[in-house]
């Protein structure tokens, strides 16, 4: 598990009591400056404007961390969760730090599947079905010989570095939004022609993946963990999805598209693959938030737009591109709670505190994690070239 040091002992919040934000703002600019190349901040697509605006980089969260290992700067101050500050921190080298401005933002998604639960899923599935661990093959990277049948793991970018370093350790596999299909070739190719593969931790990215793919729903049977398994579901299965999902996506219906259809007969609507698949199937098209910003970039001028995904996101697309209408597909606004926790106080704190020669909130990922990590995430790079 990943560690962070040290805590700050009393909350920022609380310090900043009287400060304008656009103190806030100008504090943040002038020790910005000060420490120079020193100092990279990192901003996620759903992070709010006034995060953004003091950013240095913005993107998604494997985007980021090759940003910040592809960088020379020593702190890397990573707005977004910590999942996210855990794969940059197992991606850059010993001299960089990278820095969660609140220790309190975690990912919803991320925290329903964890070491325990998923290895003890593992071990029942592996008995089960008589299905042969990768870790016991000599080259796990090689396909599935003949009558050999595996259980193959596969973890979102959206997970803890120790489930990250859980799947390389047993000859598993990182994926993101953008990749998932090709990793999941990959992994059937190695899982042998009775073999499973194990998804965690969001189902809607696994079940709409393998629909696009071709597969039948009665071929994605789900495990939810402390329930009892649905084992002749589970036999059929080639994809065993956990039981989890994004709260923000999960929010996207498809009464909410047929309502934006009524009011716009033209309209375009495009979601994140992490929505049902009722949406996803409603929906013109679907993909990952950097394939959503390109899909809006590339509509004709004038459309009407409706977004699936984070809402400081879509506000910002709507912001870029004046000759568009884009909105979100939800009313009532849908804001990523813990994204919306890197609040701009907090990221002049570790700041200020940095120019101390603290290091605050740094997460640090433990060696041996790390390791088994990095071997996932070199076999999806692996993958994508």
């Amino acid at each position: 598990m990943a560690i962070s040091l040290p805590v700050c002992e009393i909350d920022p919040l609380e310090r900043s009591r009287g400060l304008t934000n656009s103190e806030i703002d100008e504090r943040i600019s002038s020790v910005k400056k000060r420490l120079g190349e020193k100092l990279l901040i990192l901003g996620h697509h759903y992070q709010r404007d006034s995060i953004i605006q003091h950013t240095d980089l913005i993107g998604d969260s494997f985007l980021l961390s090759k940003m910040a290992a592809d960088s020379d700067s020593e702190f890397i101050v990573f707005c977004g969760v910590h999942f996210m500050a855990e794969s940059a921190d197992i991606l850059t080298n010993d001299a960089q730090k990278v820095i969660l401005p609140n220790l309190r933002a975690g990912c919803s998604m991320a925290d329903m599947a964890n070491l325990k639960d998923v290895t003890e899923c593992w071990n029942s599935l592996i008995e089960k079905f008589d299905l042969l661990d990768p870790i016991d093959r000599k080259d796990p990277n090689l396909p599935a010989a003949e009558n050999e049948n595996y259980l193959i793991p596969i973890t979102y970018m959206n997970s803890s570095a120790s489930l990250k370093a859980f799947v390389g350790s047993h000859g598993g596999v990182v994926c993101t939004s953008s990749n998932a299909e090709g990793v999941l070739k990959w992994a059937f190719k190695r899982a042998g022609e009775n073999g499973k593969v194990l998804f965690f931790p969001d189902q809607h990215l696994g079940r709409n993946t393998g629909l696009a793919m071709g597969l039948s729903l009665e071929e994605m049977a789900t495990w939810t963990p402390n329930d009892e398994p649905e084992w002749n579901a589970l036999d059929k299965s080639k994809i065993i999805l956990w039981h989890g999902y994004c709260s923000v996506h999960r929010r996207f219906s498809t009464t909410q598209i047929t309502e934006f259809r009524e009011q716009f007969p033209d309209g375009l609507v495009v979601v994140h693959p992490e929505c049902k698949t009722d949406v996803v199937n409603a929906a013109d098209a679907t993909g990952s938030t950097e394939f959503i910003r390109n899909y809006v970039k590339n509509a004709p001028e004038g459309a009407n737009i409706g977004v699936g995904t984070e809402i400081n996101m879509v506000q910002r697309l709507n912001e870029e591109y004046k000759n568009k209408e884009i909105s979100c597909l939800d009313p009532s606004i849908c804001p990523c709670s813990t994204m919306y926790m890197i609040h701009p106080i907090y990221l002049l704190d570790v700041l200020e505190r940095i120019e101390s020669e603290e290091i605050p909130n740094q997460i640090i990922v433990p060696d041996d994690e790390k390791i088994s990590a990095s071997i996932a995430l070199n076999r999806m790079l692996s993958i994508l070239k």
